[in-house]
């Protein structure tokens, strides 16, 4: 990653070791975003935010953690006046932080034709890309008194030019990366190759990469970057590779992840002295029928009783939570020192 790009893994000198003052920390990062089928072509007049008046019931049960969550905050919410009064109280209280996400199917301009790939807002053209990413950074920062510094590109679709352009327009952490997980079928970035430790992006160094964490589980996991793509291309392989305990590729999510798989990864990369761990959810799955992961109260319960369970290890294993805000700072911090150190 000699140019700082983020659709690629990062070279060995560009990968970050969490500053070891704060020790080992865990973040909460939500798609905070409009509802839609996700089983129907995007659309651009899908962009109804109602979900958003669930959230604080979320954000209550976090916040009784100890967590801060960046929300993570698209087009249609930073446009919508009753998301904004939801989100805006929490922010000012220091409860949470705002930040981005692009969705370049409804946020404009609108000059892309509408198409599976460019739903990846890192395959359009430069010009296209940083004109959304204005656009976005622009609205967020009317509508909430602060430019974000935190983003996720929608469908993790970053491209060649991503971190140039984030460094550009002032962001300091980028989560866009999803490890270990490969959407090129679609046309969008693979992210086989690339493993949930930081690393520092952007051609001037100035951003940091923050994947959302997923691992290997099982007794074949030290070489699951050659066995589980392969497995891939042969019919249930890896559903029996699961069964039989010898590989499993499991995401820190509350979105179709069961809990004793989550905790078996959290176990694993603890194992593997992890500093950093990322979860990451959508907003709105907190309110039944809008997302495939909770479509009725029962669902809901276990969405919730997933975070009890997975705060509850974290906690007894000395894993606290940090704001990125929180993260970012102590990591620019390191990074001056290492700085002065080298001069």
């Amino acid at each position: 990653m000699a140019d700082g790009r983020i659709d690629r893994p990062p070279v060995p000198r560009d990968r970050l070791s969490p500053p070891a003052a704060i020790g080992r920390r865990f973040l909460v990062f939500v798609d905070t975003e409009e509802e839609f089928d996700w089983t129907a072509p995007r659309s651009r007049d899908a962009t109804a935010t109602t979900a958003i008046a669930a959230l604080p019931e979320a954000h209550r049960r976090l916040a009784g953690f100890g967590i801060c969550p960046t929300y993570l905050v698209d087009y249609p919410v930073a446009s919508a006046p009753g998301a904004i009064e939801v989100l805006r109280p929490l922010m000012e209280a220091g409860e949470c932080a705002i930040g981005s996400q692009l969705h370049p199917w409804v946020n404009p301009p609108f000059d892309e034709v509408l198409t599976v790939a460019n739903s990846f807002v890192g395959n359009l053209p430069e010009a296209q890309e940083r004109a959304k990413l204005e656009a976005l950074t622009h609205r967020i920062a009317a509508a909430f008194g602060k430019r974000p510094q935190v983003y996720r590109a929608g469908r993790y679709g970053i491209g060649p030019n991503s971190a140039k352009l984030l460094e550009e327009a002032g962001y300091r952490l980028d989560v866009s990366v999803r490890a270990l997980f490969d959407y090129s079928d679609e046309g969008g970035p693979d992210f086989t190759h690339r493993d949930a430790m930081p690393c520092w992006a952007g051609p001037q160094r100035l951003l940091m990469e923050l994947p959302l964490t997923a691992a290997y589980t099982g007794f074949a996991r030290r070489f699951g970057h050659h066995i589980y793509p392969a497995a891939g291309r042969v019919a249930r392989l890896r559903g029996l590779l699961a069964r039989t305990g010898a590989l499993e590729r499991i995401a820190l999510t509350p979105e179709g992840t069961p809990l004793p798989q989550a905790l078996r990864a959290i176990r694993t990369l603890l194992d593997d002295d992890a500093r950093l761990i990322s979860i990451s959810f959508h907003s709105p799955s907190v309110e039944p029928g809008h997302t495939p992961y909770v479509r009725d109260a029962a669902d809901l319960r276990g969405f919730y009783a997933w975070w009890d369970g997975v705060l509850d290890l974290l906690a007894r294993e000395g894993v606290e939570p940090i704001g990125a805000d929180a993260l970012i700072a102590a990591a620019w911090a390191e990074r001056d020192v290492g700085l002065k150190l080298a001069r």
